[in-house]
């Protein structure tokens, strides 16, 4: 019993398409961490960059920490 061209057909293109989208995708990643390796190399981060994220000067305001404060245990009383 000889193979259904169609079904051979069908079988090619889906392995084609598939392929292609393996390639593609592999593609995306070796570009995206390539070009993340450039900005860190022309960009680095700098003092004033992690001064703002480890921040404790202790300059906020007491209300505002209340406020704070609030939100997270009302999200946490939600789970």
């Amino acid at each position: 019993m000889a193979g259904d061209p169609l079904f051979e057909q069908g079988l090619s293109l889906m392995l084609y398409g598939m392929g292609i989208v393996a390639v593609f995708l592999t593609v995306l990643v070796i570009l995206t961490v390539l070009m993340s390796k450039l900005l860190t190399r022309w960009f680095p981060e700098t003092d004033k960059t992690a001064a703002l994220v480890n921040h404790d000067d202790g300059d906020i305001e007491p209300h505002i920490v209340a406020i704070i404060q609030a939100a997270i245990d009302k999200h946490r009383a939600r789970r």
